[in-house]
């Protein structure tokens, strides 16, 4: 019997491996607008996991990351079972900095709303006459922290050095932007526009800044194909827009509890997480289920 995990998160369980490490699991859970649906999406925890190891392994020379191990044979015998298989990390416990690092290079969701209304995007002032889908003309960082209602709240970089300290904050910008910078080369030249993503970051015992929790995933970032992109149109996508977008339509007021997804979206939204997965990658996501013994006698 599996060990209960120390927190729940909207899409991850968390527990302890001993003192000084966690495991991660990543759930078929999908959230839009701080709310759990009642329907999840099958394989997308794998996704979430499979992104993650890519993206990790890209950038650790930008910045240590928390990541120990992912293959069955790296994990806790508990956690060598099919339930887990392939949506699992052994990571590093960190003391998490409770600021969301955003890095934003195209204009959409409360950015573009912002920006319609005072010509900015969280602090800063951009150029008039942008359209929805439009390149800023350099990445910005935008951090957010979390409202007491669960919220991110966007603040301005001013704001979160006042509260952190400017000498952190100044340090998770330049980091956030050199990840971003490389993730979206990486990504055009697979034929995808990586919009905005966002990042978290922690300090392990000797004060070092690591890269944690999930990376450029669809669930924590804007793919966009560069085949269709259209400024002044709502962009396609490679993630969880598709839901918001189906939940907007629905009539829902984004107060809990959520609507069930009907099947279409279901479908449409796992296609869309894999194909981001295996275009960026230039890997199968057949190829990643074997590798981690998804389906296997372990």
């Amino acid at each position: 019997m599996t060990q209960q995990p120390i927190a729940h998160g909207k899409v991850r369980e968390i527990y302890a491996n001993g003192a000084q490490e966690l495991i991660l699991v990543a759930s078929d859970r999908i959230s839009a607008y701080d709310v759990i649906m009642p329907t999840a999406i099958p394989d997308k925890g794998r996704v979430l996991t499979a992104m993650s190891r890519f993206w990790f392994s890209l950038t650790d020379d930008l910045v240590a990351n928390h990541v120990l191990g992912m293959t069955p044979d790296a994990l806790p015998e508990e956690f060598r079972t099919d339930e887990f298989a392939g949506r699992t990390m052994r990571v590093r416990r960190l003391e998490m900095i409770n600021l969301e690092c955003v890095a934003r290079g195209y204009l959409a969701g409360s950015g573009w709303r912002e920006y319609q209304e005072t010509g900015m995007v969280v602090g800063h002032r951009l150029p008039a006459g942008l359209r929805l889908g439009d390149r800023l003309p350099e990445p910005i960082f935008t951090p957010a922290t979390k409202a007491t209602s669960g919220h991110d709240e966007n603040i301005t970089r001013e704001h979160a050095a006042a509260q952190f300290g400017t000498e952190l904050v100044a340090e998770l910008e330049a980091l956030t932007l050199a990840i971003y910078t490389r993730a979206h080369a990486t990504s055009a030249e697979a034929g995808i526009i990586l919009a905005d993503t966002k990042f978290e970051f922690g300090r392990d015992p000797n004060g070092t800044i690591v890269l944690g929790d999930e990376v450029l995933t669809p669930d924590s970032s804007r793919f966009w194909p560069h085949d269709t992109w259209a400024p002044g149109t709502n962009p396609a996508s490679y993630d969880k827009q598709y839901v918001r977008d189906w939940l907007d339509a629905s009539g829902w007021d984004h107060t809990p509890p959520g609507p069930e997804l009907p099947e279409e979206v279901v479908t449409g939204t796992r296609e869309r997480y894999i194909q981001a997965y295996e275009r960026i990658t230039g890997h199968t996501f057949d190829d990643y289920l074997e590798e981690m013994h998804v389906g296997a006698q372990l």
